[in-house]
């Protein structure tokens, strides 16, 4: 049977979406599917968004339908707003930010670390299953809704930050397709999705929102991490289409780190009255200023909220420790603390800072999203001394839904920029379901024709190839930076690499190393970099593996020239190609998995 739907998903850090679009029609008139979970112990309810929640029963818990959805009967964990809800109750037996973890590339995603630092009792997870697990619900949720056009069968999108490396992406992949998504899914970056839900919103009144010489910055901070892009108008054939010029690195700040620093805050308020909290309490404190943060920063949130954790000591068993906050000092604490003023040549601070580190992720050292800011659009623009300037500006991601955070980033382009500041680009944006109507929206432009931002690949690509020469004790044999892949390459093509003489170590284990440089635009395939900063190649995940010998070649290491492939569906390939017999193997920019 024919694809029905284009089926639109956001798999987030806080709360993951699913959005659909009829196929065959006119126009993409976009619908978001109704999700069934559990809200409470055996309560079933719908919600518009899944809360990124994983909650993994005591075994005291079991039975009386518990964990029962339309679906199954018999669970032993809760995924959705009751696990939300759990996070703060039992933390040790909560899943959240997964997401956050899948780009974590010093610990191995495939092992069972979340909860992380959870007692032995508990049945941990893996990354990789615990983003299963959220698609997992919403295939079985869309399956029940629309038993006549099962999701295997629908073209479906998946969106994943703009940041996201090739490791986290293939772990993305993974997990989608042991959920049961196609094999044919396409991923999408979060913020182009948000530009295709804006552009859906507009019509073709976009073009009267943006033109030539115009700039539009895309500012997303989800509960995990935060991206930028630039998206630029340009002309082809004599239309106006959009092309996307630039995205920035790699950033784990956003919404979890505000929830830390919350909570930071509220834990000296509990010291001053003499509570001190353990490391069980301070993780349910981070899940409880989660709530605290959303609900006092929505434009009608109350003056103050009170926040409470279950109490520890013998005196408090079965009890609850509590403080009210405030709403305007909530305000200033995550205004100043995450999107102070500063100016536009500053610079992340670099230096490592306490508190809450034991959680385990490589949280940014600067938390300053202004900062962060500023740096891109300094790598980004005409020279160090002309920065990018965007003229228009789309906000997306939970985090800007308290319009003060977004006041104040107005605020310091104005002051980067005076008498030019970025506008906010007019028309409705649904930050909670932007990304899965977007991914929706793409999908359905991809099949039917309509607006597409072009750009291809969003970064460079490298080989770490090692040079020759005589070793020297204790020091390692310098390492070069081979560009196989350009900024740009558009889905679908291939290109053969020019190389020298280059050896492939077959039969034996080895160690295959990768980097990416979303700034160095001007590297073509074939270049070789023999230095660099931290600033342009950033490291990916290395391969180890045994690559099968060559049968007709008696040797370990073989020459080999390279061929580097995009496919359609966004997968990079690269393949080492004998230069003596028919022989290939292909590598992939993936992670080791252990087992």
């Amino acid at each position: 049977m024919d694809a029905q739907y284009v089926i639109g998903i956001d798999l987030g850090t806080t709360n993951s979406v699913l959005a659909f679009v009829r196929l065959g029609a006119d126009e993409p008139r976009v619908e978001l599917l109704s999700i069934p979970q559990l809200v409470a112990p055996g309560t079933v309810e719908v919600r518009t968004a899944l809360p990124s929640f994983l909650y993994l029963a005591n075994p005291n818990e079991l039975g009386q339908g518990t964990f029962d959805l339309p679906w199954q009967s018999g669970g032993e964990s809760a995924v959705g707003e009751w696990a939300r809800t759990r996070g703060a109750e039992v933390p040790d037996r909560t899943v959240g930010a997964a997401k956050s973890w899948l780009c974590h590339s010093r610990v191995d995603r495939h092992e069972p670390i979340l909860p992380w630092n959870a007692p032995d009792e508990v049945q941990k997870v893996s990354p990789v299953e615990a983003a299963r697990r959220y698609l997992e619900h919403l295939v079985a949720a869309w399956n029940a809704a629309f038993p006549d056009a099962l999701f295997q069968k629908q073209r479906v999108v998946l969106t994943v930050p703009a940041s996201f490396d090739a490791s986290a992406r293939e772990l993305t992949r993974q997990a989608a397709h042991e959920a049961g998504l196609p094999e044919d899914m396409v991923l999408l970056e979060e913020p182009q999705a948000a530009v295709y839900a804006w552009l859906n919103d507009m019509g073709d009144r976009w073009r009267e929102g943006l033109g030539m010489g115009d700039c539009l910055l895309v500012c997303d901070v989800g509960g995990g991490t935060t991206d930028l892009t630039l998206v630029e108008p340009a002309e082809e054939d004599g239309e106006l289409i959009l092309s996307r010029k630039a995205v920035g690195n790699h950033l784990l700040v956003g919404g979890d780190n505000m929830d830390l620093a919350l909570a930071h805050h509220v834990a000296g308020r509990f010291a001053e009255q003499g509570t001190q909290l353990d490391p069980w309490q301070s993780v349910a404190l981070w899940h409880a200023c989660r709530d605290a943060k959303e609900t006092l920063l929505t434009p009608e949130g109350p003056e103050s909220h009170p926040i409470a954790v279950l109490g520890r000591g013998s005196r408090l068993i079965g009890g609850t420790v509590s403080v009210d906050v405030q709403r305007v000092a909530v305000a200033e604490l995550l205004v100043d603390g995450f999107f102070p003023r500063c100016k536009v040549d500053e610079r992340p601070a670099r230096q490592r800072l306490s508190g809450f580190q034991e959680l385990g992720l490589p949280f940014e050292s600067d938390t300053a999203v202004t900062r962060h800011l500023a740096a891109f659009l300094q790598a980004h623009g005409a020279s160090p001394a002309e920065p990018a300037r965007p003229t228009h500006i789309l906000f997306n991601g939970g985090v800007f839904k308290a319009d003060v955070l977004r006041r104040r980033l107005l605020d310091v382009l104005g002051d980067w920029f005076p008498g030019a500041a970025p506008k906010m680009l007019q028309g409705e944006h649904d930050l909670d379901h932007a990304a899965a109507r977007g991914a929706a929206v793409y999908g359905w432009s991809k099949h039917a024709g309509g607006v597409r931002i072009r750009g291809g690949t969003a970064r460079a690509y490298y080989l770490g190839i090692e040079t020759a020469g005589l070793a020297v004790p204790g020091a390692p044999r310098p390492l070069r930076a081979h560009c196989v892949v350009p900024i740009g390459m558009e889905e679908g093509t291939e290109l053969d690499v020019p190389s020298g003489e280059v050896g492939l170590v077959v039969g034996e284990p080895a160690q295959f190393r990768f980097f990416s440089s979303s700034v160095r635009r001007q590297d073509q395939p074939g270049d070789i970099l023999s230095t660099w900063t931290d600033d342009e190649l950033t490291e990916t995940d290395p391969l180890e593996a045994t690559l099968p010998a060559d049968e007709m070649l008696d040797e370990p290491c073989v020459p080999v020239r390279f061929l580097a492939k995009l496919t359609e569906l966004g997968v990079l390939e690269l393949w080492c190609v004998s230069t003596q017999t028919d022989h290939r193997w292909k590598l992939e920019f993936s992670v080791r998995e252990e087992g």
